[in-house]
């Protein structure tokens, strides 16, 4: 029996389930599977991105279940994401509908600018210029222009809600005093080791949602290091669990989920997609969510290996505090 996923309100009126699926590093030939899976399991929120590879196949996944009559179009929301080499705003609407196309859908429910650098692009959108070093090379090019470019798809009915991932407050700042449709919100890495709360509280004031990726901390990641913190051993959250009959990732989970976030979670293992949306028969208890946030450690499981190579771009969102 699907579970029943409760929504977020957007600051636009339209509503977000809570849950999603996200997709970041789904191996291809799994990642359809995946989806069909999930959907099956009560999801209805699935997150991709053009950057990711998998919207074509992510799209096929979409149109067998909406072919089967399982769910209805109106009841999935889909999201993707417009990449930095795709930014300049003459680009923007061309990376929009690759990504659309991929999907074969009519219109997306939410897309998201990825990050606020932009990078210059070889040949093909797909290949980052580097310099002799080996390094990414940015392109002049203001995410301000790009969000004006954006809003350009909710004016013609092919996004629903536009959104922002990877900004500081600053950055969302500066789209705020020019928008015409606002960020609905700002998807960042947020888990008990880096719990963002001062950028999550300011994101809140102004109605933005926050959008938690790697909630457990992109489990099984390749390049992770026997030093790093592993959230499924944690002393703090094992005995949490072990109170409410729950694993560590499901206490993870909830944690975001109560601190009003919206959360996506990968997995192409059906066992899991199953503990994952099987969070939303517990709470934790004050103490409880005060006593995880004390877990924080500013810790970017992607600082080293993903942020680091770009901390020379002038729109590098990781300067300021939050």
């Amino acid at each position: 029996m699907a579970e029943s996923v409760p929504t977020l309100t957007l600051n636009n009126g339209y509503q977000m389930p809570q849950l999603g699926l996200g997709t970041w590093r789904a191996k291809p030939n799994e990642v359809g599977a995946a989806v069909k899976q999930a959907i099956d399991l009560g999801y209805r929120h699935i997150d991709t991105a053009w950057v990711y590879g998998n919207e074509r196949e992510i799209g096929d996944a979409l149109k067998d279940v909406l072919s089967d009559g399982k769910v209805k179009r109106e009841e999935l929301y889909i999201v993707t994401k417009l990449w930095a080499t795709f930014m300049a705003p003459e680009c923007v609407r061309s990376g929009f509908m690759e990504s659309l196309n991929n999907l074969q859908l009519d219109y997306v429910d939410l897309y998201l600018i990825h990050m606020p650098q932009a990078l210059k692009s070889g040949a093909s959108k797909s290949e980052v210029m580097k310099n002799d070093k080996g390094e990414e090379l940015s392109d002049d090019v203001d995410y301000v222009d790009t969000w004006q470019e954006v809003e350009k798809l909710v004016d013609d009915g092919l996004a629903k809600s536009i959104g922002v991932s990877n900004f500081n407050h600053k950055q969302i700042d500066r789209i705020l005093r020019i928008a015409k449709h606002r960020p609905v919100t700002n998807q960042i890495e947020v888990h008990p080791y880096l719990t963002r709360t001062k950028l999550l509280e300011w994101c809140q004031s102004y109605e933005i949602i926050v959008t938690a990726y790697s909630p457990l901390c992109c489990r099984g990641r390749p390049w992770a290091k026997a030093v790093e913190p592993d959230i499924t051993r944690d002393p703090l959250l094992l005995s949490i669990a072990e109170r409410h009959g729950k694993t560590c990732a499901q206490v993870a989970l909830r944690f975001a989920i109560q601190r009003g976030c919206s959360v996506i979670t990968k997995s192409v293992h059906r066992d899991r997609l199953q503990e994952n949306i099987d969070v939303f028969d517990f709470k934790l208890t004050t103490t409880e969510l005060i006593s995880i946030e004390a877990l924080n450690r500013n810790w970017m499981i992607g600082g080293e290996r993903i942020w680091a190579r770009r901390q020379n771009h002038p729109h590098y969102p990781f300067h300021e505090e939050f």
